[in-house]
């Protein structure tokens, strides 16, 4: 099984070149170079080339790194995505996906400018109608085309957008939150769970990531280097879970259970769905590890 860690997805403004140079040493799983609403429409075409520079550098590291354009209703957008393709990140970020139809979009621009396949299309997640639509969107996985392979929540949009107040335990967007995750994991995509405003409020942050990971978020974007270590330590197995999973795992390895359904472990019966589970959490703690052990090399 092979699994990407994305517990840390850190913004950073594509026109703030100290932040850019910070962005290479820190211990993120990735990092998102931002070109939308960081960056002022005067600074667009600076930050553009500054973004395609720092990217096509290679100097990030085991980093995931992802652009973010601006949004297709914008002057900007057809030049961030000439721009970045050529410069090979792992993911483009779209903001304000609502419909199906805007990343079928981008995929006609791409392939119209011979992007190389390995990039991927990240979908925001942060209007109304993405919240009506988030099915559709997800099932435009199923074309190739499209390259979506992972949902990031916009939720300060969202709240703009709705009228809904972020409060702790953010009831009123729960319904949407979960709607997101179950579109996505419906699909096979990854997803992100929005950023936490706070800088000030640890203990607030802390309790909305394990909310997050509750919920079956993958991560978090964040907006802070300082968000960065918890956010990695409640999206990551601990070493009890990663212990038991290995226990279901061998469990159901056993000669005598290959073919069963339902062993006996410890005193409680579990499934085969559980060592399923148990094998994605040992292999995302392996990815872990192996992420840590590249990034102490660079």
């Amino acid at each position: 099984m092979i699994v990407r860690p994305r517990r840390s997805v850190l913004y950073m403004p594509g026109s703030n070149a100290r932040a850019i140079e910070k962005a290479r040493s820190l211990p993120v799983d990735a990092v998102i170079l931002d070109l939308e609403d960081s960056v002022a429409p005067e600074g667009k075409p600076g930050a553009r080339a500054q973004v395609s520079d720092a990217v096509a550098a290679r100097v990030f590291g085991p980093r995931e790194v992802v652009v973010r354009i601006n949004g297709l209703d914008t002057q900007w957008w057809l030049d961030d995505l000439n721009a970045v393709a050529k410069a090979k990140p792992d993911a483009v970020l779209v903001p304000k996906v609502s419909r199906p139809g805007h990343l079928e979009d981008v995929a006609e621009r791409l392939v119209d400018i011979s992007a190389d396949q390995k990039i991927r299309v990240w979908a925001m997640m942060e209007t109304p109608l993405a919240m009506l639509n988030a099915r559709d969107i997800a099932a435009a996985a199923q074309d190739v085309e499209t390259r979506l392979s992972a949902f990031v929540m916009g939720t300060n949009d969202l709240a703009k957008e709705t009228r809904a107040a972020i409060t702790p335990g953010r009831a009123a967007m729960l319904p949407w939150l979960m709607n997101c995750v179950a579109a996505a994991r419906a699909f096979g995509l990854d997803i992100v769970d929005g950023v936490y405003n706070d800088l000030a409020n640890a203990e607030g942050f802390a309790q909305e990531c394990n909310e997050a990971r509750s919920m079956g978020f993958d991560g978090k974007t964040l907006i802070h280097p300082n968000q960065i270590a918890p956010c990695n330590q409640a999206f990551s197995p601990s070493a009890e879970e990663v212990a038991q999973a290995k226990k279901i795992i061998a469990a159901f390895d056993l000669p005598e259970n290959r073919d069963k359904g339902v062993v006996q472990l410890e005193g409680r019966m579990v499934e085969r769905l559980h060592a399923d589970m148990a094998r994605r959490t040992v292999a995302i703690a392996q990815a872990i590890e192996a992420r840590s052990r590249e990034a102490e090399r660079v």
